[in-house]
């Protein structure tokens, strides 16, 4: 099922619901830059468990009205909009990667609302108080991302329009070579087939309207995230690969050391796509149990 939420400014937030609709909700954040399709594994695990997934197009990806100069923090009010437009008093969130942010916004800022949450392979803010070397382990195409946003954002912008007008053609048979500075074996061995065509197709479909929604992903990404980690007093797994090339595992392991009463799970096999492919039964297991 398909909705298009309004929010109190107006904006448009286009939501799939999907799962068991009696089934406990849990709201979803991809990746960056991609949309509110899920890969149907996560749909199947979610309904044989009796869950219900909602998850939205952040402002600017696919159907959601961009909001530019977005904070991090700016995710709570929308998540809070599509709770009270569908009737949620209590939800479980889970998000991987550019998502990891955005669940540990809603962790950190809606208890009321947040009975737990779960981050998958997100990154650690910028600057990262004793992190180390923020790069360290980090593919090459995010490291110029990142490293451009913080030195000049005009030439980053153009740089993710560039980005832009590649990403939005991508196919299933090409989008391993597009990530391929950032892929380990173990993520290697797993874009393919069924998850590189989702992969794909998410990502085109997120970028359909512009590059407005991932450039304000990036940028929020980098500038402070209106929260303190601190802050969280809900329950909180996260998850993250030491194989992992797009978001480094040692930015796990900070974030690990941010999150009161973190159940933290560093993993020594995985990388960051595997994190799909191997542990969403257990992140459903998980938050189905505070819920």
């Amino acid at each position: 099922m398909e909705h298009e939420i309004t929010t109190p400014d107006g904006r448009t937030l286009a939501v799939q619901d999907l799962g068991d609709p009696a089934g406990k909700p849990l709201l979803l954040h991809m990746g960056t830059p991609n949309s509110r399709h899920l890969y149907p594994p996560i749909v199947a695990d979610a309904a044989a468990r009796g869950l219900r997934l909602v998850c939205w197009d952040r402002p600017g990806y696919g159907g959601s009205t961009p909001q530019p100069e977005r904070t991090i923090a700016d995710v709570a009010a929308d998540v809070r909009t599509i709770c009270a437009a569908l009737g949620f008093e209590r939800i479980g969130t889970w998000g991987i990667s550019g998502g990891g942010p955005h669940v540990l916004a809603c962790a950190a800022l809606l208890p009321d609302l947040v009975a737990a949450a779960a981050s998958l392979a997100s990154p650690a803010p910028y600057p990262a108080d004793g992190i180390g070397d923020y790069f360290a382990g980090m593919g090459e195409d995010n490291v110029e991302d990142v490293q451009l946003i913080i030195s000049d954002e005009a030439a980053a912008v153009e740089k993710h329009k560039r980005e832009w007008a590649e990403m939005r053609e991508v196919t299933g048979s090409d989008i391993a070579a597009a990530m391929a500075s950032l892929l380990t074996p173990v993520d290697a061995a797993v874009l393919t087939g069924d998850l590189a065509e989702y992969l794909a197709f998410t990502m085109r479909d997120g970028l359909a309207p512009g590059p407005e929604g991932y450039w304000a992903d990036s940028l929020a990404m980098v500038r402070p995230w209106g929260f303190e980690l601190s802050d969280i007093a809900v329950p909180v797994l996260l998850l993250h690969g030491q194989h992992d090339q797009f978001v480094p595992q040692s930015h796990g392991a900070w974030l690990a050391g941010q999150i009161p009463g973190v159940d933290a799970r560093l993993l020594d096999d995985d990388g960051h796509l595997t994190l799909l492919q191997k542990h969403v039964g257990d992140v459903h297991a998980w938050l189905a149990a505070h819920l």
